[in-house]
């Protein structure tokens, strides 16, 4: 029932998700890496293919995945299609749609005041900026503005972190697994001591365990949350840099200040004019 619930789950966010870009990195860097196993190996006049041993991989993936459902709750377990299809979605938006709003804002206010930006709020698809720049035509000070929207920020990097610590927890599971199965393959090899033909290949294959759980750590889960962290901090910059533009349309600054002040987030190659 589970792993129905994770497989349309997963399919779920695939089609509603289909228009967004892909990020490539998080495709193409396992496979570059798994070529280069399979590529030397074949240097070394081995056979690639005698690696693939679909019982180990069950028995790594299917004891990584138990394992961490008992560490999270279920409803928490569940978001983990979620968690890994952001790995491959590109949904940060670029910093400079950001200055330049910040910017048509700026302008709108010195001419208008802040009445003006009414019909503007109600356009924003960002909850966020929708959010703050409504407490700010409201009329509350700027400090209660930047409570809230710090909260908010908080809570969201509260809710990523809970992504990025269970990717972490499977990393760390899954070699741990692969010794398992290591260890059960080498007990059903020693077992069969009567046929020494065989006890060669078996220990090869209760090897294999070991490398699936190394693998799958090292080019899987470790880069996935390494890369959900990363998605983190480039929200909350933007966020923070929101914060900044919210205050400077609070106080009335001039665009090109807003501009100037808001590019400072920014690396100087990246910033306007440079």
């Amino acid at each position: 029932m589970v792993l129905n619930y994770l497989f349309e789950t997963a399919k779920r966010n695939l089609n509603q998700k289909a228009l967004d870009p892909m990020d490539f990195a998080t495709i193409f860097g396992p496979f570059v890496a798994l070529c280069a196993i399979a590529f030397s190996l074949f240097l070394e006049d081995s056979n690639p293919l005698a690696l693939l041993n679909a019982p180990s991989i069950i028995l790594v993936l299917g004891g990584t995945l138990g394992a961490t459902m008992m560490a999270y709750p279920l409803k928490t377990f569940l978001l983990l299609p979620h968690y890994i299809w952001q790995c491959y979605r590109i949904e940060i938006p670029d910093p400079h749609q950001y200055i330049d709003l910040f910017v048509h804002y700026a302008e709108l206010t010195r001419r208008g005041g802040m009445l003006a930006l009414e019909n503007e709020i109600i356009k924003l698809e960002n909850s966020f900026l929708r959010n703050a720049l409504t407490l700010v035509v409201d009329g509350l000070s700027a400090e209660e503005v930047v409570r809230v929207m710090e909260i908010d920020n908080d809570m969201t990097s509260e809710r990523h972190q809970t992504g990025i610590t269970m990717m972490s927890t499977m990393a760390g599971v899954s070699p741990a697994m692969g010794m398992v199965g290591t260890l059960v393959g080498l007990i059903d090899a020693l077992g069969n001591l009567s046929d020494p033909s065989q006890l060669g290949p078996s220990i090869a294959l209760a090897f294999l365990t070991t490398l699936y759980g190394t693998l799958l750590s090292n080019l899987v889960f470790s880069p996935m949350g390494s890369k959900l962290k990363q998605k983190n901090n480039e929200e909350l910059l933007l966020r923070e840099l929101a914060i900044e533009g919210v205050l400077a349309i609070q106080n009335c600054e001039n665009p090109r200040i807003v501009r100037q002040k808001l590019e400072s987030f920014l690396r100087p190659k990246f910033r306007y004019g440079s």
